[in-house]
Order: C-alpha cells, then structure tokens, then sequence
C-alpha cells in the first residue's frame, strides 16, 4: 500500500512506452529518463554525470542503459555508473490499469 504522505504523477500509458526504450519526461524542472525493461518500468534523472548525456536516447539492455555520449553503463535499479563515481538519482514508479506513476515524496 503507498503511504499517504507519497503523491502520484502520471506518467502516461505503459502500452505507448515500446520494450527497452527509453522517454524523456520533466516534472517541476527535473529532467527523468523512463524506461520499460524487460523486468519493468525504471526511472532515473535523464543526465548522465559524466557529461549530462541523455540517457532516455541510451540503449537499453536488461535493467541498465548505455549513456549515448561516452558508452557508460548506468545501472537503473541502483543508479550506479560504470567508470564513474557519482551515480544517477533513481525514482520510484508503481504501474496501475496500465498507467505509469511516478512516486513523490508529499510536502
């Protein structure tokens, strides 16, 4: 059950999300990359640390995305990134009757 204190934001449909692909989205001037893996929807801040590539263009492959810029590898579950010591802010989703939720934290 989600906590009262946590708002969803829509995302839109999982069927207009295709199989290891990822979308750009931005709520409240944050850029996220959302992505439908074979192992679910992940979401993580759409810019790579290295150099702010935009991970929605990466390639996806199980549950990690290959930055398009430098080929970094960012892992989508716990936000770490190969050759690199600062990792992606990861973000939690919930899928109901086929829509995409983003979680918030309330207040």
């Amino acid at each position: 059950m989600i906590s009262p204190r946590v708002t969803r934001v829509r995302l839109g449909a999982l069927a207009d999300l295709p199989l290891r692909e990822g979308r750009a989205v931005t709520l409240d001037g944050e850029r996220i990359a959302v992505f439908r893996c074979d192992g679910g929807v992940r979401a993580v801040s759409n810019a790579c640390p290295h150099a702010g590539g935009p991970l929605a263009d990466g390639v996806v492959a199980g549950d990690t995305v290959t930055c398009p810029l430098h080929m970094r590898v960012v892992d989508l579950l716990s936000g770490e990134v190969s050759d690199c010591a600062e990792r992606v802010r990861v973000h939690d989703l919930v899928v109901e009757d086929g829509i995409i939720y983003l979680l918030r934290q309330a207040g």
